[in-house]
Order: structure tokens, then C-alpha cells, then sequence
């Protein structure tokens, strides 16, 4: 039986005493809360099980509505744009940020149903890119290198998964971190930590699970920002508000949560997301990760009317930011 090794960067802080690190058996991490079934034979009962929602999903014409235009990047203020999918620009104090960035179709195949706002070319002077896992939805080469080749930034990302984008950009600075492992910084006014979802990683079929996944959380002159990665709905949340009991913002995926046999050990479906914005006792709740990429079953619109109607019925304890793409969201 093979033992289990625990991993960390030892050059970073870890914020939970108690951690160990990372559990990995065989050279994969694992979830110490969440052991996970073949997915390879859950794709295949995906492929061949009945559609429920097919001919409502053919019939839904509802897109995201997209803000064109690049004025953000010319202002000083502290502020966060959607881009799409899971990609976010940010501006805390001066400090430029972009979240999982992927600008195109996903490996330059599957489509993409919302534009950018502006061009790649114009995002200039980025400080960090903040990668939340290997996933090519999150993590794709040819953004990556499209923002390399006009910025020094560093990527803070999750253990194992920064050596994998240094074989595609030069002189790539990187830093791994662990669950509750906080990246060195050399701001002052500015901390982020990695921290744990429930989720699994991967490149290719044969690489499951070499890379770690996770969420991120951003403090900024007292400003706490959560960016949620990818999770299936879990008991993290609730820890993670004991941890960082004044969480301002949460960026919570809400979509590719169809078939549930499927999706929902890694992914939060509205009504899901909405008891994790509650688990983390969040202020605002920024849905992310539906719209621009058609990746499970339920029609592409769902997400947005679920949560308009959850709002309706005053079912979400906080404000919820139904945002366009391209919208300024000043913090």
C-alpha cells in the first residue's frame, strides 16, 4: 500500500498550524475530505446518458452583454473587470492583476460565446497572474504567452503547476504555493494566500491529478477579495471564514453544473454558490464561470435567471453583482 507524502513550499508561511501540507499518493494530490471516482467513466455515462435539458438548451438565445472598450486600463482607481469565463483584471493599489486568463477559445477549439472587451495587446504593466489550476479553461498556453510577450509579470499559482507554464515562457518567475500558504510579496499593502477547494487537475489523460488546485484569497489595504477557482460545493467555505472572517468580495463559480452525477463534485451550481457566498459570510457576491464557454449540460443562460430569481425571492443574504464583461466594478 503506498504511503502518503505531504507537500508544501517550504519558503513560504503557512497560515494553518496545524497543515502538514498537501497529501499525495503515488506522485497525485489528493483531497484529504474528497476521494473522487473514475471520471473517465463518468465522461462516458455523460456521453451516453439521455439529455434532459437539450431542446431548452437549443432554444436559449440569452448571451452575456459585453462592454467594449479599454478605459479601465488608463485609470488609477482600485477597480475589477470581468473578462470572461474565470478571467479577471484587477487594480488594487496601483498593483495590476489578471486572474486565469484565457482570451480565446479554450485550446483553440472549443467556442466562445462572449468576447473580450478589448484586445490582449492592451493589457500592459501587469504585476501578477494569479493561476488557480492546470484546467485549460484556467490555464491556457497561448494567453499566457500573449501576455508574456508585453509584461514582466510573476504567476503566483499552485504547487506543481508553475514548472509546467515555465516550459512555455521564458524567464517566467513563478511561485507554487500549498493550500494556506501565503506568497511572498514585496508589498506591504498587499497579501495573497492560496487555499483549498474541491476540485482535481489536469493537462492531459494520463496526468491527473500531478498539479495542484485551489482558490485565492487577496488582501488589499483591508480590502479582502476571494477568487474561488473551481469547487464542487464543500465544507471549505465555512473554514475559510473563520480564517478571513471579513471577506468583502467573493468570485464564486456558477455554471457547468449539469449532469450533477458529473459536474457537481467539482463545480457549484447557482444555488450552491449562493450558500457558499453565505458559508463565507461574504458582502458581494460576483458570480463567474458561465456564459462564455458551453462546458455541461444546462442552457447558457440558467445561471443568470436562477440567481435574478433568487435575488427576487430575497434568498441572498448579501448584494449580488450580476456584472457584464468589460464592466468597472470600483472597490
Amino acid at each position: 500500500m503506498a504511503s502518503t507524502l505531504y507537500k508544501s513550499n517550504p519558503q513560504l508561511k503557512t497560515i494553518l498550524a496545524e497543515w502538514k501540507g498537501n497529501p499525495m499518493i503515488n506522485g497525485r494530490y489528493i483531497d484529504p475530505h474528497k476521494r473522487f471516482g473514475s471520471t473517465f467513466m463518468k465522461f462516458l455515462r455523460w456521453q451516453f446518458s439521455k439529455k434532459e435539458k437539450k431542446e431548452e438548451k437549443r432554444n436559449d438565445t440569452w448571451r452575456l452583454r459585453v462592454r467594449k472598450g479599454n478605459d479601465f486600463l488608463r485609470s488609477t482607481d482600485n477597480c475589477i473587470v470581468w473578462l470572461g469565463h474565470a478571467t479577471f483584471y484587477m487594480q488594487l493599489n496601483g498593483v495590476r492583476m489578471i486572474t486565469d486568463p484565457v482570451f480565446g477559445r479554450i485550446s483553440g477549439v472549443v467556442p466562445r460565446y462572449s468576447e473580450l472587451p478589448c484586445s490582449p495587446s492592451d493589457f500592459r504593466n501587469i504585476d501578477y497572474v494569479l493561476l488557480s489550476h492546470a484546467h485549460r479553461d484556467h490555464c491556457d498556453s497561448a494567453s499566457l504567452k500573449k501576455l508574456a510577450a508585453q509584461n514582466r509579470f510573476q504567476l503566483l499559482t499552485s504547487l506543481s503547476t508553475g514548472s509546467v507554464v515555465a516550459e512555455w515562457l521564458n524567464d517566467l518567475h513563478f511561485q507554487e504555493a500549498g493550500w494556506y500558504q501565503q506568497y511572498n510579496l514585496p508589498n506591504e499593502n498587499l497579501r495573497i494566500t492560496f487555499l483549498p477547494t474541491q476540485h482535481w487537475s489536469n493537462r492531459y489523460g494520463w496526468d491527473t491529478n500531478r498539479f495542484l488546485w485551489g482558490s485565492f484569497m487577496i488582501e488589499a489595504d483591508g480590502l479582502n477579495i476571494y477568487f474561488g477557482g473551481d469547487s464542487g460545493y464543500c465544507s471549505y467555505p465555512k473554514q475559510i471564514a473563520t480564517l478571513f472572517p471579513n471577506i468583502d468580495i467573493a468570485i464564486i463559480g456558477v455554471g457547468a453544473y449539469t449532469p450533477a452525477f458529473m459536474m457537481q463534485e467539482v463545480h457549484t451550481s447557482p444555488w450552491e454558490a449562493v450558500d457558499v457566498f453565505h458559508n463565507l459570510r461574504a458582502k458581494t457576491f460576483i458570480p463567474m464561470h458561465y456564459g462564455t464557454f458551453d462546458l455541461a449540460d444546462e442552457p447558457l443562460g440558467e445561471p443568470y435567471r436562477a440567481l435574478k430569481q433568487m435575488e427576487a425571492e430575497g434568498k441572498i443574504n448579501g448584494a449580488l453583482r450580476l456584472v457584464d464583461v468589460g464592466e468597472v466594478i470600483k472597490v
